[in-house]
């Protein structure tokens, strides 16, 4: 070959591979300036609940490590769907990310006849952020002294024994504990967390499920009795309180958690860098001591692991759904 044709050859050939490097990193090329505005959050539910005081911790330590602002918008109401639409309706660069729960990314797939959304096709995750175990509460003047007692007079008592619950969730929870147990208790439905654990105080209910710092302060003041933990260990804020397994009922865990998504139209960069981040977060020993303070736990999978935990969530309650035959909304 003629020096001058392959000097050519050469500088064509330099030039198609820096082409062809150009294509492949040209959809991470503006991840590496991601974020450069303020990034929202949108949490589904009101002021002061466990998915908006995780969605506040998080945006402050994501602003700490990429100098942006963020801000947290709370959009309760219609079972999340509200939240979830306006997550779905804003551009789908990055800066919007959805802060859900069990109850928007699972339990909803399990009620619903029909959602305005999918809960799985619709995002792509970014990590889950914490999970936290129920507890089992009951009143101080209950007749039975542990789960245990309690499961054998609701054996001896089918229908008898009835439960509260101020949400789906916890609905399920009991619907969980029926199933595994093979006992047969009532659910009684209440408008929230502190309607419930006040009947429960009252003997109105004999018994509900609730988050760890719904019960833990009651319990210290005696006015309720926690039988156990669900989930497969002790609470650091609760020593005392054995998990369902040291009680009698292996087998039984339940959690309430929370978890980062986007919409699934974002691109892989920035939906990377961001799972990144969140992973990050994740992993401080800040946030683990943070979420040990209210009986909670940080999860560090990342997108993975959330992705795999939240189909099997929608299929455990999908399954008890059915099993209990609860009616779809």
């Amino acid at each position: 070959m003629p020096f001058q044709t392959r000097r050519f050859a050469l500088r064509s050939l330099a030039a198609a591979s820096l082409l062809a490097a150009t294509a492949v990193s040209a959809p991470f090329a503006y991840a590496d300036g991601f974020p450069s505005k303020t990034i929202k959050f949108v949490v589904p539910f009101g002021p002061g609940s466990g998915t908006d005081t995780s969605a506040r911790y998080f945006a402050k330590k994501l602003q700490d490590l990429t100098g942006q602002a963020v801000v947290v918008e709370n959009k309760p109401g219609a079972n999340g769907f509200m939240a979830v639409k306006q997550v779905l309706s804003a551009p789908a660069d990055g800066y919007t990310v959805f802060i859900g729960s069990n109850s928007t990314l699972a339990v909803n797939a399990a009620l619903f006849k029909q959602l305005p959304y999918d809960p799985v096709g619709d995002f792509s995750p970014l990590t889950m952020m914490m999970r936290s175990p129920a507890m089992l509460a009951v009143a101080p003047s209950a007749p039975y002294q542990d789960l245990k007692g309690l499961l054998a007079y609701a054996k001896a008592n089918p229908g008898k024994v009835n439960f509260g619950a101020g949400s789906a969730g916890y609905q399920l929870m009991g619907e969980l504990l029926n199933d595994t147990a093979k006992v047969q208790t009532v659910h009684v439905p209440f408008k929230g967390a502190g309607e419930t654990t006040t009947a429960v105080a009252s003997g109105t209910v004999d018994f509900t499920f609730a988050e760890v710092t719904a019960v833990q302060e009651l319990a210290k003041g005696g006015r309720v009795k926690v039988f156990a933990v669900a989930s497969d260990k002790r609470v650091g804020t609760s020593p005392d309180v054995p998990t369902f397994a040291e009680a009698g009922l292996p087998g039984f865990e339940a959690y309430t958690w929370v978890g980062a998504m986007v919409s699934h139209k974002t691109p892989a960069a920035e939906t990377q860098k961001l799972a990144e981040l969140f992973t990050q977060i994740s992993k401080m020993d800040e946030t683990r001591a943070f979420y040990e303070r209210i009986g909670a736990t940080p999860m560090t999978g990342g997108p993975q692991q959330m992705r795999e935990f939240q189909k099997n969530e929608i299929a455990l309650w999908k399954r008890i759904v059915v099993q209990a035959k609860v009616p779809l909304q």
